[in-house]
């Protein structure tokens, strides 16, 4: 038999240890509720921001040439319109698109296509009956976001089903906010800022991490581009895959809160609360080199005094039936 100061001994350890199990789950327990709380109040604050952002098109939940509304859950591809609005000259009404982004995407294969349209691009814009062709970044200001989509849907022919627009102040705020962005510069040019034509940025060949007001000036340079504006569409292509990658960090994905709530006032979409949660699953995997970009080619047109890029037919059916087979890939 075990003496009894042995048992007074064990009976103690076994008191001890139960204690100290009691400690250490109430601690967990308590650790529990601060990370759900933090958690719930981060959800909360990113949803509440993403709702002030929200603005339906007036065409339902789908667009015309969907049969049927997609499905983020389900991982199907989908595409995104995103357009850089330079509003700052009329005061935040109307204004044009500076950049006319066309964001295809993949979930389950994780991959994007990314197609920059010129600004100066001519076309019919949607809702115009007279025929008369313009510069496609003179849609927003006669409709919005709704007529632009159309005049896309309507270039590219494939359906259009999310939008996002950005004015400049949205744009140097979140790229500031996920701490900015590393681009491999192509050549020695300088920029004035948007805010002050004295301030100038000078940016010189090779990599060079930039912050919001910089990668602003960056990424709307087109004078001094050899190659015009395709080689400013090249840099803005090069700066979204950049944010993609500083995105997809953990410590910019812990304060996504913070970010939604910095830009929501400068930000509109037609994406919804639940569809946002679900694109951050989608895009937590997504690096900048699994973006593929397209390059829709064509001539310069001068109808008067004023200068239009005209799509090539045969380069233009190309990228439709490219964008059209990546989001219908079981066709």
């Amino acid at each position: 038999m075990m003496p009894e100061r042995v048992k007074v001994r064990v009976k103690k350890k076994k008191n001890k240890r139960k204690i100290i199990l009691k400690r250490i789950l109430l601690l967990f327990f308590l650790f529990s509720i601060v990370f759900a709380g933090i958690i719930g109040y981060k959800v909360y604050k990113t949803l509440q921001a993403a709702d002030s952002s929200y603005k339906e098109l007036d065409r339902g939940e789908k667009s015309k040439l969907r049969k049927e509304v997609v499905d983020l859950k389900k991982k199907q591809p989908f595409s995104v319109l995103l357009l850089g609005v330079e509003d700052y000259a009329t005061g935040g009404k109307g204004g044009r698109t500076d950049s006319i982004i066309v964001a295809t995407i993949n979930p389950k294969q994780k991959t994007m296509k990314l197609l920059s349209i010129p600004r100066d691009t001519r076309v019919e814009i949607s809702g115009d009956t007279s025929g008369t062709k313009t510069r496609i970044n003179s849609a927003y200001g006669k409709g919005g976001a709704q007529t632009t989509v159309e005049t896309v849907e309507k270039l590219l022919n494939i359906p259009i089903d999310y939008y996002a627009t950005v004015d400049f102040k949205g744009f140097k705020k979140t790229i500031d906010e996920v701490g900015g962005v590393d681009v491999e510069v192509p050549f020695d040019f300088n920029e004035k800022s948007d805010t002050s034509k004295s301030k100038k940025f000078y940016f010189q060949k090779g990599n060079m991490h930039l912050n919001g007001e910089e990668a602003l000036a960056y990424a709307r340079m087109r004078k001094q581009d050899p190659r015009g504006d395709f080689g400013r569409n090249d840099r803005q292509k090069q700066i979204l895959m950049a944010m993609l990658d500083q995105v997809s960090k953990p410590s910019n994905l812990a304060k996504i809160d913070t970010l939604a709530d910095q830009v929501s006032d400068n930000i509109t979409t037609n994406l919804r609360i639940t569809q946002v949660l679900a694109l951050q699953q989608i895009f937590s995997g997504f690096k900048g080199n699994d973006v593929e970009t397209l390059t829709l080619k064509g001539s310069d047109l001068y109808i008067g005094n004023k200068y239009f890029f005209q799509p090539d037919d045969e380069e233009l059916t190309k990228v439709q039936e490219e964008l059209y087979n990546f989001l219908y890939p079981d066709k």
